[in-house]
């Protein structure tokens, strides 16, 4: 039987780590007025605590030990992305735009480092939990580990497809090609799936309050979809390209999350977008006078 600090579920542990470490990156941060640390802090750290955790309890089984390394392979697979992004294109410019405001910076590295300890909830409790109480694979890990594996797929293909596009010529157009074409955010999709995975693999371990986990992949896709994700990015897309006809008639007719054939999409009518395909009205906020675009579009979608 592994080590019991703080709590047995090491609730408390994986928040003082997430904490500190946090911290040190913030005054690293802060004091050499850089910025693109944070995305290493961020998946560094999920790696650190889902590591920590495994190794913490003394007795391992394949549940734990499957999602302990897909939490790491998703951790450092996003964080050579991010850092190839960072390296060729420069930090994230939502997050250059708060290093001159020392409490705007600070806040980021509060929400990170929730961000982290949230999302990490399955595994760590998991990891906690685990005395053999279910030994047994159940549907639950296969079902969960299947979503896992089909999100993590989405996820890279859809960075890849975005990396290689901004390489061409058409950089400075938005992206639709490969995945983008069926979805305007599919590696945002790919997480959510994924994430809603580990959670639903972690299950036959769980019991009682432990089941509050969910909210590991609820703020994910309440962080994507509401906050930090997809309405900064559909708003600065568009600014950018909101004059062109072409870039409307795209958006018109592909699904913004879950990936759908455009000529299905296209036609599917507004509330059915808006209930059952996450595609709120106010992801277009930004587009001015659109009814009147879209009566000068007359080519069909191809």
């Amino acid at each position: 039987m592994g080590a019991q600090i703080l709590d047995s579920d090491y609730l408390a542990i994986t928040g003082i780590v997430t904490v500190f470490y946090q911290f040190i990156f913030f005054v690293i941060a802060a004091t050499l007025k850089i910025e693109n640390v944070a995305e290493f802090a961020g998946t560094s750290n999920f790696v650190i605590l889902a590591a920590l955790t495994y190794f913490l309890n003394g007795t391992h089984g394949i549940r734990q030990l499957v999602l302990t390394l897909a939490v790491i392979v998703w951790g450092v697979r996003l964080g050579l992305f991010l850092f190839y992004r960072t390296w060729h294109w420069g930090a994230d410019k939502r997050i250059e735009e708060k290093r001159n405001n020392l409490f705007k910076f600070a806040a980021l590295w509060v929400l990170q480092g929730l961000w982290v300890w949230t999302v990490s909830l399955p595994i760590t409790v998991v990891n906690g939990r685990f005395k053999n109480q279910s030994p047994h694979l159940r549907a639950h890990d296969f079902v969960g580990w299947l979503m896992w594996i089909i999100g993590m797929k989405i996820e890279v293909f859809g960075d890849q497809t975005k990396i290689f596009w901004q390489s061409l010529p058409t950089k400075g157009r938005w992206c639709d090609a490969g995945l983008w074409s069926w979805s305007r955010h599919p590696n945002y999709f790919g997480e959510i799936l994924l994430w809603w995975g580990i959670f639903l693999a972690a299950m036959p371990e769980l019991t009682g309050t432990q089941f509050a986990v969910i909210a590991s992949p609820i703020f994910v896709t309440f962080m994507l979809l509401f906050v930090t994700g997809i309405p900064v990015l559909e708003s600065t897309a568009d600014q950018v390209h909101g004059s062109n006809a072409q870039y409307r008639l795209y958006k018109q007719n592909t699904s913004v999350l879950i990936p759908l054939p455009p000529a299905l999409y296209g036609k599917l009518p507004r509330w059915c977008k808006t209930v059952f395909l996450l595609d709120f009205p106010f992801y277009s906020s930004g587009l001015r006078d659109e009814k009147q675009e879209q009566h000068d579009i007359y080519a069909p979608y191809v």
